[in-house]
């Protein structure tokens, strides 16, 4: 019997070049039996060329369209924008499942051609825990981006950050950090290195901020439950120079920092990392801001007069694809070596959520 087979669209949104599929991925997926097709890519951070040594088959980019019926559709973020009807399997992020624009359009693509979605947002282990997730990578990117505009502040550079692009790899960004760090303290003997302040210490994306943070030698303030346990505001946060959140409550909870905090002459803080990224939510932890940022204009100005900004992108792991794609994917592949047989693993629960959501439209 054969093993089923699995089709890789290319990405379609602007400056995506993280995948959900590695070459080295498609190899194990190819060594097991699989059938790999994968779409000729130019934002793709792998070379087409990589994919072609391990055997894959390559095709034009967006013939997914015409792919076999039996044939896996699998991709990163949203579909292009179309009104046809959706006739296969996908698993991607469709951001389908809260209310979010143009939810009613997408899913009923689905229903009218009887495809079916696996939202990679939805698959997740008995402890309702995502399989797979690029949380180490955005906090690891998001403390990057902290020590960068540091830097950038101590020669006064405004804004901090602009017009951010993606790094080869992990090796280059830290490279790039060490070399704005190094001219700092050669240039200005009273300036010491920042204090790193993350919440959310001991989650994925927590994790990644203190790694980052120890490769540069900085000193980093650890906190987690425990530490937050007594409620918000928390006066310690200005005492440092860089503050990350890396937690996303989902309970009302006193605020971890106010503008009356921010407010305090003592402040020591110039920069703050929201990697959790929910200005929008009603429990909000920094209700200090309302709207994310951008690679284009990463920093938002919290304080002109006694220098504070603010860096909210929701897409921090695309500063390193790479690193991101690979570590996703090895997440992700023990799931899809699964594939063959769909009434086992994380497949039915996210099947049942889709015919939930579908099955009024």
């Amino acid at each position: 019997m054969s093993k089923a087979h699995i089709w890789l669209r290319a990405e379609t949104k602007p400056d995506e070049q993280r995948t959900a599929l590695s070459p080295s991925g498609a190899k194990k997926l190819i060594d097991a039996g699989f059938k790999v097709t994968v779409e000729s890519s130019s934002q793709n951070i792998f070379d087409d060329e990589l994919y072609q040594d391990i055997n894959a088959e390559l095709v034009p980019q967006g013939s997914w369209v015409n792919a076999p019926i039996d044939a896996i559709i699998l991709g990163l973020k949203e579909l292009p924008e179309d009104n046809f009807a959706l006739t296969h399997q996908h698993i991607y992020f469709a951001h389908a499942y809260k209310d979010q624009a143009g939810w009613q359009d997408l899913l009923s693509r689905f229903k009218s051609g009887g495809g079916q979605l696996f939202d990679l947002e939805y698959l997740v282990d008995e402890q309702q825990r995502r399989i797979a997730a690029f949380g180490y990578w955005a906090g690891f990117a998001g403390a990057a981006l902290a020590v960068l505009a540091w830097a950038n502040q101590q020669q006064n550079i405004s804004p901090p950050l602009a017009d951010i692009s993606s790094y080869q790899d992990k090796q280059q960004l830290l490279a790039e950090l060490d070399k704005a760090l190094s001219q700092i303290f050669s240039k200005h003997e009273t300036i010491t290195k920042p204090t790193v302040f993350v919440i959310g210490a001991k989650g994925r994306s927590g994790k990644g901020a203190v790694d980052l943070a120890k490769a540069l030698a900085l000193d980093v303030v650890e906190w987690d439950m425990a530490e937050t346990k007594k409620g918000g505001p928390f006066v310690e946060i200005i005492q440092a120079d860089i503050f990350i959140n890396c937690v996303l409550i989902n309970t009302d909870l006193p605020p971890f920092i106010t503008d009356e905090l921010l407010n305090n002459e003592q402040r020591k803080l110039s920069v703050i990392v929201d990697v959790s990224c929910d200005p929008y939510g009603s429990y909000n932890p920094l209700p200090i801001y309302q709207q994310c940022t951008t690679f284009k204009s990463p920093c938002l100005r919290i304080d002109d007069t006694k220098l504070l900004d603010l860096i909210a992108i929701d897409h921090l792991p695309s500063l390193l694809p790479k690193e991101s794609s690979e570590d996703y994917g090895a997440q992700l592949l023990t799931h899809l070596l699964t594939l063959d047989d769909k009434s086992q693993g994380v497949w039915p629960k996210a099947l049942a959520l889709f015919n939930n959501k579908t099955k009024d439209l």
